[in-house]
């Protein structure tokens, strides 16, 4: 029944066989009709991506193709898999978003919003009560915070009432004046009030997850920050005045050069010895309070677009290049804003904004009397929130606890799975809230599954792209089943197309094959060396790992000159002794070198990559063999 009631998403791979009108059918391959517009879109996509253009008879081929190793995948039930259908769902969340059309607009709205009140920097004081344990001791501070504030209005020394009752920790440094603060630096609910409170004007009371606060806003001013660029000449540690003298006639050098037209940027990035230098010295937009003295000094007196003497702070001497004064812009900023909103209360806002919307749209109907039953329920288990509760009144109950769509409905039942059941409240009202939150989180999944099925029917570009999502999933694995992995895995295949094959593995110049066993010092390499001469071969590197564990190192290779800098020096003779950090006494414990490949794990790379096209060429016959394509010549006439 529940099956029936919450339709998966991943039926959205199935939900295009709706017939849409002036659409098609191109070909069907295992009894699956394939719509113009869909293969329409991955040819021009493809034709746009490739620097030799397919004809469309060659691409036609290839997405038979393509198409008929999707039903295979079909067929071996690969989308049916948990681990499938955890990664589509993602990937149906993240592609669907840019069609949730409320949330995105109420989206640009915060990140404007927050854009705008960065450009301005807030002097405030600060007033701060604790939140209280409890909603109720939530109440009483913020009602004794009412009648600071009133003491406030009526002439009351602010700093003397903030000595007596404010809990704010840094009360004892700046005695309740912040100074200038600016979007970002406080929770949105604390921001709001900033940034809507007059100057001069003294807030209401009001609460974040911190605490209970009050502010008054002393004034506004236009925020005035730098981009700049900058070369750096350091300091060398615990530099003499002989060693900076030095350093000041190296950047004075660097500053001549720039006098005479020099390229600021590339000198940056040659002489510069700051991380900046990498990006011609870019620093990008700082603030003030943000670079040591005199740096920020210097930077914000000069004039835009230009370049200032050399100077020296404690760490070296700087040549500063001013760009710019006043506010990045919003594209320079956006991504740390978006990154800001996706961490902070916002994100609860915009979902809020995108379920209420949703709600609207496809006529969610809460069931009204899910709420006494709710009531009745708590009341039946000792108006007590546990696993029992959850377990037996919502876990089991078949009541709809809301409709949506088209005859659609979710179940109370369902509801348990958005539940902690191991969650504890102090009252039953509280407990009531938390169930009542995790019907809203119900109604965004359900309801945003819902959403993305109706965009399949309803939007070409949205079904399309989620289709070759989903088909390319299938691809992958497929493939990797049939043929990547398989080879890997078909030991006695590989070696019987080895030996069919042996004259095309050659090597055009010689490798060495063996094991190099590498030491931490050259006693420790003079006991292998003893060692070895009394034991088997073939019990050999097993005996030397258990007898010297960590103080040696094997390493198995077959590799040609150039490869591997201890076959270099041991087998081939070149070089001088490599440094290796912690084992630096070596030997060949076995092999030596081979003009040409002995056996198929010689050349396994080599072997694995031709025996896949054997495997690829193979299933290719039988998937013409199993799903035939059966093409509509006249719709193809129709490709544009």
């Amino acid at each position: 029944m529940k099956a029936k009631l919450l339709i998966s998403s991943l039926l959205l791979g199935t939900a295009i066989l709706a017939i849409a009108k002036g659409d098609p059918v191109l070909m069907t391959i295992n009894g699956k009709d394939i719509k113009l517009s869909e293969f329409e879109y991955l040819y021009h996509k493809n034709n746009q991506q490739q620097i030799e253009k397919e004809t469309l008879e060659q691409y036609v081929e290839r997405f038979v193709l393509y198409k008929q190793k999707v039903a295979d995948a079909e067929a071996a039930g690969i989308d049916t898999t948990e681990l499938f259908r955890k990664e589509f769902e993602g990937y149906q969340k993240d592609l669907a978003a840019p069609y949730m059309v409320a949330d995105t607009t109420y989206q640009w709205q915060m990140i404007t919003e927050a854009y705008d009140r960065y450009k301005k920097e807030v002097d405030i004081d600060h007033f701060m009560l604790p939140l209280g344990g409890t909603p109720e001791e939530t109440q009483v501070n913020l009602a004794r915070m009412d009648s600071i504030r009133n003491c406030v209005l009526a002439g009351e020394s602010w700093e003397e009432l903030v000595a007596k009752y404010s809990s704010d920790p840094s009360k004892p440094r700046n005695k309740g004046h912040y100074g200038y603060v600016s979007s970002g630096m406080f929770p949105y609910s604390f921001e709001n009030v900033l940034y809507n409170t007059p100057i001069g004007g003294v807030s209401e009371a009001f609460k974040t997850p911190y605490g209970v606060h009050m502010l008054r806003v002393n004034n506004v001013r236009d925020r005035n920050d730098v981009h700049a660029k900058h070369i750096l000449k350091l300091f060398p540690k615990d530099a003499t005045e002989e060693q900076k003298a030095e350093c000041k006639v190296k950047i004075d050098s660097i500053y001549a050069l720039l006098q005479a037209g020099a390229n600021f940027e590339e000198l940056a990035k040659t002489e510069s010895q700051d991380g900046s230098a990498r990006n011609g010295g870019e620093l990008g937009w700082f603030g003030r309070g943000r670079m040591v003295q005199p740096f920020e000094d210097v930077a914000f007196d000069l004039a835009d677009g230009t370049i200032s003497e050399p100077f020296a702070t404690k760490f070296g001497y700087h040549i500063i290049k001013k760009v710019a004064h006043g506010v990045a812009p919003l594209s320079e900023m956006r991504a740390n804003i978006e990154n800001a909103i996706s961490r902070d209360e916002r994100a609860g806002l915009i979902r809020d904004r995108r379920i209420a919307d949703m709600k609207d749209k496809y006529n969610f109907r809460l069931n009204p009397s899910f709420e006494s039953f709710l009531t009745k329920a708590l009341a039946d288990n000792g108006n007590s929130y546990d696993s029992t509760f959850v377990a037996q009144n919502l876990k089991n109950s078949t009541m709809p606890l809301f409709t949506y769509g088209d005859k659609q409905s979710a179940l109370v039942g369902t509801l348990a799975t958005m539940l902690n059941s191991k969650a504890h409240f102090a009252t039953v009202d509280d407990a009531k809230r938390y169930v009542m939150s995790g019907v809203d989180a119900l109604a965004d999944k359900v309801l945003s599954d819902y959403h993305s099925r109706e965009l399949v029917k309803s939007n070409p570009e949205y079904r399309n792209l989620i289709n070759e999502y989903r088909d390319g999933m299938m691809l992958f694995e497929i493939s990797n089943r049939r043929v990547w992995k398989a080879a890997n895995k078909d030991t006695v295949g590989l070696e019987q197309y080895f030996a069919q094959h042996r004259d095309k593995y050659t090597w055009d110049e010689p490798h060495f094959k063996g094991i190099i066993l590498s030491a931490k010092n050259d006693s420790v390499l003079d006991l292998v060396k003893a060692d070895v001469m009394k034991l088997g071969r073939d019990t050999l590197t097993d005996a030397l790992h258990n007898k010297y564990g960590t103080d040696i190192r094997m390493e198995r290779m077959v590799v040609k000159k150039g490869e591997n800098v201890l076959a270099d020096y041991l087998a081939f003779n070149m070089g001088d002794k490599p440094e290796r950090k912690g084992y630096n006494s070596f030997m060949i414990l076995e092999g030596g070198v081979l003009a040409q490949p002995e056996e198929m794990a010689d050349v396994r790379g080599a072997v694995t990559s031709d025996y896949q096209d054997v495997l690829e060429q193979r299933w290719k016959e039988e998937l013409a063999k199993k799903y035939p394509a059966k093409i509509n010549k006249k719709v193809l006439k129709q490709v544009k």
